[in-house]
């Protein structure tokens, strides 16, 4: 079958050669229409019951992370001259379009009590672009307990200003201009004042990330292309070899990208690592295919009779090395996941398309060139690499016990090492800890302990539950109890802004800054009610109204405690959560009250959970798939032993050095051995097909057929698994150390599996052979007592 594709493929080349480059023009128009992706729900499916209530407060309460902060610290800040360019940088600040609100001392209202209207009217500290007494500003602000911790830390002199985003637009291609065009102004404001200025929130740290992956993407395709073209030229020494090679990665990129756009997805963390990959597993493709041609035409010393050899011997090995390694990727499919099925069914299905790629574009364009000179096939009389291979070959033969004791050594201490590996991660979990994201983060956690949205939902199940006395009483307690926690920041909630009025009410007077008694309630009513003939004639609703809509639902029924928390990371969070449940179960009775926990924190918690379990499921499912192909391909059972054990081997040592090194287990680490088990695998058949189609020829010699098959596929092997392993370190030089670790990780485990490969799996076949050579002795043993 294989060498009449072979005669088809060289016949019909010009036509083949048109329909790729017609599809590869498609890929291209589709490829340029692709964009980023600002969605971090998509890790969990919908109708996961996290996501579901994080939707509901969504729809109730409106979006919980578009908030930016900017942070200063100095004890300088009502400096007049300081805080009258503080007072320009907010006024223009609020006139960027995408910028809804900005929250700083100098917007900060106060209320006052206007006896005529017996309402609550506002103002703002600073109502002009000019700031004249800042003195009697500063004494007004740090007069108002509303805002202590919230807009400043008067033990550190922090001062903080809080910009609410338009949700669409941060969640647009506009996202990283919008961010810009606010750390422009911020940055120019900090270098006339000479102070340092600090950014986070969600809307900065995910455009920041977002930006970064975009480069990042370019950054490791070239450098992937110019690593691999580099070791071909190393390899080959021929220009045609690796512009061959360079032309079949080039079209898999163009079509994996704009696969992504066709399947109507986005570049993400994730699918950004796909065109990188598809150069690093293309490039053995061609390895594969090329070496297979020298060695052909350096025995026939004919082009044509070559080139079919080379596709009738290395097509079905490169259709199952591509094959297990789409099924390594593609298996992410088959979680609930979206993030992971995006990624697995774009990799899954370019993976299995370099294949055909490979497949059309080398034989037919090795067609039109010259054949090799022998300066082309030198490497494969290398004496250093025959060298190499000599020793692993007298290893395997005379060193069997040794290999098996290293290995059962080595897998004991991988053991140890895997029971101390931890499950954590944090939202800004790839940061290195020099990074100024990282930093600034931290800055603000320990200033304002944290910035990180964590929402607690109290539905009274009564219609004006929400604003009842009691009702704001436990509330406070609550945020009281929550505020002794070191991870608890400031908690906002509709009794904040009670107390607040109660304040106003008795003139300012900050020791009246408390929930109103029964007493107070009395007196303190009128002033909190909306009248709808004033809304209607005035076009505004009063601050009380904007509270009431901002914290408590429609029927005030439901109300919301929205709290700013460090980023403890997923081994904390689960903790914390558990200490604040019955705090709050305490104060609100369970058979009156139903308690929701959401937010962004509660998401990032539920999603990364949700993507290790699925990571895991994933691999249980590849080993399972690849292994069927595996049995399909050799059908045998001790072929299946051997493949497994040799590939298991490489994973449980870097599983185990990763408890060693203390790196945890989270989404970017779990994904490695996925990605690592689909390519390994790759050497295994390899190394195994060749192993079969040598055995026929040596007479069914197992021991002749391992040695002939260690000196054919040993080279291939070592350079290929070379090029995976430059091709996965380039992913070392990430900002994000989730990234790193695939990197680093990956390569690692790669070059493991190339030794168990060329050390275990032949000593492996030998042991096979002295199964079978005792169990036909046997049978000649009983057949001759018969015959006797």
């Amino acid at each position: 079958m294989w060498h009449s594709l072979a005669a088809f493929i060289l016949k019909r080349r010009f036509t083949l050669l048109a329909l790729l480059l017609a599809i590869t023009v498609y890929m291209g128009i589709e490829a340029s229409k692709v964009t980023l992706s600002y969605d971090f729900t998509s890790a969990i499916p919908t109708n996961n019951p996290k996501y579901q209530e994080y939707k509901s407060f969504l729809n109730k309460f409106g979006e919980d992370g578009n908030v930016m902060v900017v942070g200063v610290q100095t004890d300088a800040f009502f400096n007049p001259s300081f805080f009258k360019a503080y007072n320009t940088l907010v006024r223009s600040l609020e006139k960027s379009a995408a910028v809804e609100n900005v929250f700083s001392v100098p917007s900060a209202i106060n209320l006052y009590k206007d006896t005529t209207t017996n309402t609550l009217q506002s103002i703002r500290l600073v109502t002009t672009d000019s700031v004249e007494d800042v003195a009697r500003i500063a004494a007004t602000f740090l007069n108002l307990p509303f805002y202590k911790g919230f807009l400043y830390n008067p033990t550190t002199h922090t001062y903080l200003m809080a910009l609410t985003l338009n949700k669409e637009r941060i969640n647009s291609k506009e996202r990283s201009a919008i961010v810009a065009g606010i750390t422009t102004l911020v940055d120019s404001f900090s270098a006339q004042q000479h102070i340092a200025v600090h950014y986070s929130g969600l809307p900065y740290i995910r455009t920041i990330t977002a930006d970064r992956v975009q480069d990042e993407m370019r950054l490791f395709l070239i450098l992937s292309l110019v690593l691999t073209a580099t070791i071909l030229i190393v390899f080959f020494r021929s220009f045609v070899a690796v512009a061959i090679s360079m032309l079949v990665v080039g079209i898999g990129v163009i079509w994996s990208v704009g696969t992504i756009h066709l399947c109507g997805y986005h570049i993400s963390i994730l699918t950004a690592l796909i065109p990188p990959l598809i150069v690093v597993i293309g490039i053995p493709n061609c390895v594969y295919f090329l070496n297979k041609y020298h060695t052909s035409y350096q025995t026939t010393a004919n082009k044509h009779q070559s080139l079919l050899q080379m596709v009738d011997k290395m097509g079905i090995v490169t259709l199952f090395t591509n094959l297990t390694a789409a099924i390594g990727f593609g298996v992410f499919f088959f979680t609930k996941s979206a993030i992971l099925k995006e990624f697995g069914l774009v990799a899954g299905i370019n993976i299995l398309a370099i294949f055909f790629i490979s497949l059309i574009i080398i034989p037919v364009l090795l067609s039109f060139v010259a054949p090799p000179n022998p300066k082309h096939t030198n490497y494969l009389e290398s004496p250093r690499m025959q060298k190499m291979l000599d020793i692993l070959t007298v290893w395997v033969f005379h060193h069997r016990k040794m290999i098996y004791a290293i290995t059962t050594a080595l897998c004991l201490v991988a053991v140890a090492g895997i029971v101390q590996l931890k499950n954590v991660g944090y939202i800004v979990d790839d940061l290195p800890k020099n990074d100024p994201l990282y930093l600034d983060l931290k800055f603000f956690e320990t200033n304002f302990k944290g910035v990180m949205p964590l929402e607690i939902v109290v539905d009274t199940k009564r219609k004006n539950g929400a604003i009842s006395l009691d009702m704001m009483q436990k509330m406070d307690e609550l945020v009281t109890e929550l505020q002794q926690m070191p991870e608890i920041g400031h908690a906002l909630c509709i009794t904040e802004g009670i107390k607040f009025a109660k304040q106003a009410y008795y003139d300012g007077d900050s020791s009246n800054y408390a929930v109103p008694s029964m007493f107070d309630a009395a007196f303190l009513q009128p002033y909190l009610k909306t009248k709808k003939s004033d809304t209607a004639t005035s076009g505004k609703a009063s601050i009380f109204q904007k509270l009431v809509q901002s914290f408590v639902d429609s029927t005030k029924q439901q109300t919301r405690i929205s709290i700013s928390m460090a980023d403890v990371g997923s081994a904390r969070l689960p903790i914390l959560l558990d200490s604040i449940k019955p705090l709050t179960y305490a104060i609100f009775d369970s058979t009156k009250y139903k308690l929701t926990f959401t937010g962004t924190s509660v998401v990032f918690l539920e999603g990364t959970t949700f993507i290790i379990n699925s990571l895991r499921d994933s691999l249980i499912l590849s080993f399972i798939m690849i292994f069927a192909c595996m049995i399909m391909l050799f059908r045998s059972w001790r072929i299946l032993l051997i493949s497994v054990t040799v590939n298991i081997v490489p994973l449980m040592l870097t599983a185990g050095i990763m408890g060693w090194l203390g790196i945890a287990i989270k989404p970017s680490t779990v994904l490695v051995f996925s990605v690592a088990l689909g390519i390994t695998i790759d050497v295994t058949i390899r190394f195994l097909v060749n192993f079969k189609q040598e055995l026929a020829t040596h007479d069914e010699d197992i021991a002749m057929t391992v040695r002939r098959t260690i000196q054919d596929t040993g080279l291939s092997i070592i350079y290929t698994s070379l090029i995976l392993i430059v091709g996965f370190g380039v992913f070392a030089l990430s900002h994000f150390q989730g990234t790193q670790s695939l990197g680093y990780l990956t390569s690692l485990t790669l070059f493991l599996a190339m030794i168990t490969n060329l050390t275990l799996q032949p000593a492996m076949l030998l042991w096979m052979e002295k199964v079978l050579k005792k169990k036909q002795a046997k049978k000649d043993f009983v057949s001759t007592g018969l015959h006797e």
